[in-house]
C-alpha cells in the first residue's frame, strides 16, 4: 500500500515514518526545499527520541521518501494525509489556510480514487471545506474523479510520539462511505492484528474527539493546579491529595500532577479553538474558559513566590533556571511556562542563567533579544546563584548532586515548579524549598 503525507512538521514526520515502519510505502511532501533536502540527507529538524534512527532505517529499506512534488507523490497513492499546521488565528480559531491550500493542490492533480484524510487537528466542518475545495478544483479541470474524505486525528505526546503511534490507546477514524472504510482498514491492518482498538465514526465526531480529548486533559491539569493553590492556603499537600483521588479508578493518576501550567503546541491551541467553535454555535463552554484562565494565571505562580520571598527586590539577583521546554523529552518551547517566568524575572532586573538539555538551541533562537546567559551544563547555571528555579521536570534534574549544588550556590533556595523534590528531604539538606501546593516541613 502507498500513501502520501503532506507536511513534515511534528505530526506529519512522525506519522509518515511510523506508517513506513509498519510496512507501508510512504512519501512525505513539503514545500520547504531545504527541509526536504535535509531529510533526504538524514538531517531531522525536530527532536523526538528514536525518530532519526527510524527515518534512516526506513529510507534505506525503500519505504520512506521525501519530496517537494505533491503531484508526483499522489500518482500511485491509495490515500493522502493532510498534516500541515493549523496555528491559532487572532480570535483563537484554527487557521485553515494551509489545510485548504493542500486540498486545492490535491484537487489540481488527483486522477484516481483515493481517500483524502485530515491528520491535522482541525475544527468541526473542516472535512466539508476540504471536500468543497477538491470538487471545485476537479470541476475546473473538466474531469470526473471519485474520492472520499476522512478524518484521522493524531493523539501523539511529544517525547513519546513513536510509542503513541505504534502502540495506540485507540485509533479514531471518521469516514462517510464503506469504500473509505475499506481503504483505512487495509492501511491500519497491522494495528488490527495487534489488537489495537480502531473506532470508526462519522467525520464531525472524529473532528470533535481530538479537541475534546485534549481539552479534558487540560481540564485535569488546571483543576489540580487550582487545588494545589488551595492546599497552600489550608495547609494541605497536593501530592497527598493526588494520591487520595488518583486511587479512585474513575479518576486515575494521569495528568494529576500540579505545576506551573500546561504549554506546547496542542493544549493551549485546542482549548482556544474549541471555545471559539462553541461560540460560533452560540454556546459558551464555561468550564473550558475557566481552564484557560486558571492556566494563564498558573504560569505566574512561581514568579510570585520568588518575588514574595525577596520582598519584591529582585534587581541584580542571580537566578539559575533549569528547564526551558514546555515538557521533558522535547525541544518545543511553544507556550512554555518558562517563557512567562523568564519575561517576569528579566522585567524585574534579574541576572538570569538558563539551562536545558535539549531545548537550549531553540531557546537561543527564540530569546535572542533577551538578556539571558545560556549555559551548557546544569551546574554551571548555579554559580553564585541566589536561587534555583525549576521549570521543566527533566530526569537529570530529579536527582542532582546536592553536594555540588550547595557549593556553587550563594544561597540554598529552590523554587520547584514541577514538585520533583521532597520538601522534608530538602529541609534535611538545609534548603529553603518552595513547591506548588506542597506542605512545607
Amino acid at each position: 500500500m502507498r500513501i502520501s503525507v503532506v507536511g513534515t512538521g511534528y505530526v506529519g514526520l512522525v506519522s509518515g515514518t511510523c506508517f513506513a515502519e509498519m510496512g507501508v510505502t510512504v512519501t512525505c511532501v513539503d514545500i520547504d526545499e531545504k527541509k526536504i533536502n535535509n531529510l533526504n540527507k538524514g538531517i531531522v529538524s525536530i527532536y523526538e527520541p528514536g525518530l532519526e534512527t527510524m527515518i534512516e532505517r526506513n529510507t534505506q529499506k525503500g519505504r520512506l521518501y521525501f519530496t517537494t512534488s505533491l503531484k508526483d507523490s499522489i500518482e500511485k497513492s491509495d490515500a493522502v494525509f493532510i498534516a500541515v499546521g493549523t496555528p491559532p488565528d487572532e480570535d483563537g480559531s484554527a487557521d485553515l489556510q494551509y489545510v485548504l491550500s493542500v486540498a486545492r493542490e490535491i484537487g489540481r492533480h488527483i486522477d484516481h480514487y483515493m481517500v483524502v484524510t485530515t491528520k491535522s487537528t482541525v475544527p468541526i466542518g473542516t472535512a466539508e471545506k476540504v471536500k468543497s475545495v477538491l470538487n471545485e478544483e476537479i470541476r475546473k479541470r473538466g474531469i470526473e474523479v471519485d474520492f472520499d474524505i476522512a478524518s484521522n486525528p493524531e493523539f501523539l505526546k511529544e517525547g513519546n510520539a513513536i510509542d503513541d503511534f505504534l502502540k495506540p490507546d485507540r485509533i479514531v477514524i471518521g469516514i462517510n462511505s464503506d469504500r473509505a472504510e475499506k481503504v483505512m482498514r487495509r492501511l491500519y491492518k497491522p494495528f488490527l492484528l495487534n489488537n489495537h482498538q480502531i473506532v470508526f465514526m462519522d467525520i464531525p465526531s472524529a473532528e470533535l474527539t481530538k479537541y475534546a480529548a485534549n481539552s479534558m486533559l487540560a481540564t485535569k491539569i488546571s483543576f489540580m493546579n487550582d487545588i494545589a493553590n488551595l492546599c497552600e492556603k489550608v495547609g494541605a499537600d497536593i501530592n497527598s491529595v493526588r494520591l487520595g483521588i488518583g486511587s479512585d479508578t474513575r479518576i486515575g493518576y494521569k495528568f494529576l500532577n500540579a505545576g506551573i501550567g500546561y504549554g506546547g503546541s496542542c493544549f493551549p491551541k485546542d482549548v482556544k479553538a474549541l471555545i471559539k467553535t462553541a461560540g460560533e454555535y452560540n454556546y459558551s463552554l464555561e468550564i473550558l474558559k475557566a481552564v484557560e484562565r486558571v492556566n494563564n494565571n498558573q504560569k505566574s505562580v512561581l514568579f510570585n513566590k520568588i518575588s514574595s520571598y525577596f520582598g519584591g527586590k529582585l534587581k541584580d539577583k542571580k537566578i539559575a533556571l533549569w528547564g526551558l521546554s514546555f515538557k521533558p523529552n522535547t525541544d518545543d518551547m511553544r507556550e512554555a511556562p518558562a517563557l512567562v517566568i523568564i519575561d517576569k524575572l528579566l522585567e524585574a532586573g534579574v541576572d538570569l542563567r538558563a539551562y536545558d538539555p535539549i531545548a537550549i538551541d531553540e531557546a537561543k533562537r527564540r530569546l535572542a533579544d533577551k538578556n539571558i546567559t545560556f549555559v551548557d551544563d546544569q551546574y554551571e547555571a548555579l554559580i553564585d546563584a541566589d536561587a534555583l528555579v525549576i521549570a521543566t521536570e527533566w530526569s537529570e534534574f530529579k536527582v542532582p548532586k546536592f553536594t555540588i549544588v550547595e557549593k556553587l550556590m550563594s544561597k540554598k533556595i529552590i523554587f520547584d515548579g514541577r514538585n520533583i523534590y521532597d520538601p522534608k528531604e530538602m529541609k534535611e539538606f538545609g534548603y529553603e524549598y518552595f513547591g506548588i501546593g506542597r506542605k512545607l516541613q
